[in-house]
């Protein structure tokens, strides 16, 4: 508590052994110079084998030294965040923003309806107001199958919601956490949740059967949601197909247990052949436009399809930074990490990305915050629309609480008028992905979208929970390892060399060791072609006897051909 009684809603502690780490890492520069020294002062005269490649290696030494400077941008400075959501709750009660949440899918075949609306399910009940909470699904390939799979699922929502919040149901993924029950336990378990895992084997059976058939039955087109189809021509080339499946407002939208409903929206943007539809960059900013008509919830967090809640408190941990009366209005965005269920006993190929959640990320926290990295992150509304930071700003989130919860519209009104906002030419002549929205032109553009954002003066804040906030669907193959690993070094690389590039974007917009540890993985990809020649070169030279390396002393050359061991 400081003088004037305030209490913060969040702490910051830097790790233990900074200085024992700094004294370590000194330690190694002067080795790394031990070794620059050596090879300059033993380049091979004119005329003698290995000098050129010598000097190869004098510049593959000078780049790893390099390197290995930049990556201490991301262990130098470790900060760890603790929240604390007892005093959110004393402090504001139900007087909370409206957080808007954003899933995104793209394929019905690689991405399965069941797996996406699992997610869905399990981010409409976290423990929040569900009058403030709104869920909508972009559905980039406008399959009728995924809108069916939500169509049935907000209808097992009624069920699911209620037995959620009675039993305090951890993870709120139907699917993962039906898994987590043992045999054994289900005697102990009430009897309501077997009347959960009835409904939920049904609708499961039920989007499974239809997946199968490849087409839905006459019986299940009833809906009015299915005429949105009638102008459809394929993936690419269709209307907005928009659907307000639960309308929040309406009070007719209850639960089981006739609670509030959260809001629950379908958008498939319009797709044309001759617009660029610019990917998931493009259906984000469809989504906060539209969201910005029907809900306009002043907190937006988006996740993959494959990445369901694991911690229901995780929304209250992210407003725990941006409502913190002396440090919240800095704070753009809050990124939680990528967290895997499937990561195999060996991880052959590290992809549990533990190195970069559980060391490096944190580093980046200490120099003003992470890079924005596609999902898990909740973000201002303003600043995704490209609000300038201003140390005037203090935090203004308008709470309301509304006696009549009724829309001024019918939803079919609203429906008719957010379509416009998704169609495919209402970025034209606009700001839309370039000072506005998530940025266009690149392969990873939420690390340049959360870069401007930074470098128009924010802070964004790492928490990585003991209760993991994520969890989703690593590669686990080596196909898979390397399309996701060409994907993000060649769109990192692509940033260095773009407009947006730290090395001068961002130059005096941010700390220097920020500015560092994004050119760390701008750079990954060029890292690669020391590495070949590291490994690859010296062993041919060896092969033809031309030493490359130095020759072991005569007192070691001593010790390893003498006795090693004490009888």
């Amino acid at each position: 508590m400081g003088n004037d009684g305030y209490l913060p809603l969040f702490e910051t502690k830097r790790a233990n052994g900074r200085t024992l780490y700094r004294v370590f890492a000194g330690s190694i520069f002067v080795g790394i110079c031990l070794i620059w020294s050596y090879r300059v002062s033993h380049v091979p005269r004119d005329g003698e084998d290995g000098r050129l490649v010598w000097i190869g290696l004098v510049a593959a030494e000078l780049w790893f030294g390099f390197y290995w400077f930049l990556t201490q941008a991301h262990r130098w400075n470790l900060v760890y965040r603790q929240t604390f959501k007892d005093r959110l709750s004393h402090r504001y009660g139900n007087e909370l923003p409206g957080v808007d949440i954003f899933v995104c899918t793209a394929d019905p075949v690689i991405e399965p309806p069941m797996m996406v609306i699992n997610t869905v399910l399990s981010v409409m009940a976290y423990d929040y107001p569900p009058e403030k909470l709104s869920v909508y699904l972009s559905d980039d390939a406008g399959s009728q199958l995924t809108f069916y799979a939500l169509l049935e699922a907000s209808q097992f929502a009624k069920y699911w919601i209620p037995f959620c919040k009675k039993f305090n149901v951890e993870p709120r993924s139907p699917a993962a956490y039906l898994d987590s029950i043992s045999i054994s336990d289900d005697s102990k378990q009430p009897k309501e949740l077997a009347t959960i895992k009835k409904l939920y084997e049904d609708m499961k059976n039920q989007v499974e059967n239809v997946a199968k058939l490849g087409r839905l039955p006459e019986v299940h087109l009833r809906h009015k949601g299915f005429s949105e189809w009638d102008s459809y021509s394929s993936r690419h080339d269709h209307d907005t197909i928009l659907q307000i499946l639960i309308d929040g407002k309406d009070p007719n939208a209850k639960d089981s247990e006739e609670c509030v409903l959260p809001t629950l929206v379908y958008v498939a943007r319009e797709k044309r052949q001759q617009y660029f539809h610019n990917f998931k960059a493009g259906a984000m900013n469809a989504l906060i436009r539209v969201s910005s008509a029907i809900s306009n919830g002043q907190i937006v967090l988006n996740v993959d399809c494959d990445m369901y809640s694991n911690n229901s408190l995780a929304v209250r941990d992210a407003l725990c930074f941006f409502m913190d009366e002396k440090k919240g209005h800095e704070i753009a965005y809050v990124q939680f990490p990528q967290n895997f269920d499937n990561i195999t006993k060996n991880e052959l190929y590290s992809s549990s990305l533990r190195v970069i959640s559980q060391v490096e990320f944190h580093g980046l926290d200490g120099y003003g915050g992470p890079l924005y990295i596609g999902t898990g992150c909740f973000h201002r509304r303003d600043t995704l629309c490209g609000r300038q930071f201003s140390r005037e700003i203090h935090n203004e989130f308008k709470i309301d609480i509304p006696r009549d919860r009724e829309r001024e519209e019918t939803t079919a009104v609203l429906e008719e008028k957010s379509k416009v906002l998704a169609s495919c030419t209402y970025e034209n002549n606009t700001e839309w992905g370039k000072e506005m929205g998530l940025k266009y032109g690149c392969p990873v553009e939420d690390v340049i979208t959360g870069l401007s954002i930074q470098c128009r003066g924010w802070k964004s804040v790492y928490y990585n929970p003991e209760r993991k906030a994520f969890l989703g669907v690593a590669p686990t193959t080596l196909a898979q390892i390397l399309v996701q690993h060409k994907r993000w070094s060649e769109g990192d690389f692509q940033i260095l060399l773009s407009k947006y590039s730290p090395a001068w974007f961002a130059n005096g917009k941010i700390s220097l060791g920020l500015q560092l540890g994004y050119c760390c993985y701008c750079l990954w990809a060029t890292n690669c072609l020391a590495v070949l020649y590291y490994s690859i070169v010296p062993s041919l030279y060896l092969l033809r006897g031309i030493p490359l390396f130095p020759e072991p002393s005569g007192v070691s050359m001593e010790w390893w051909h003498g006795p090693r061991l004490v009888e």
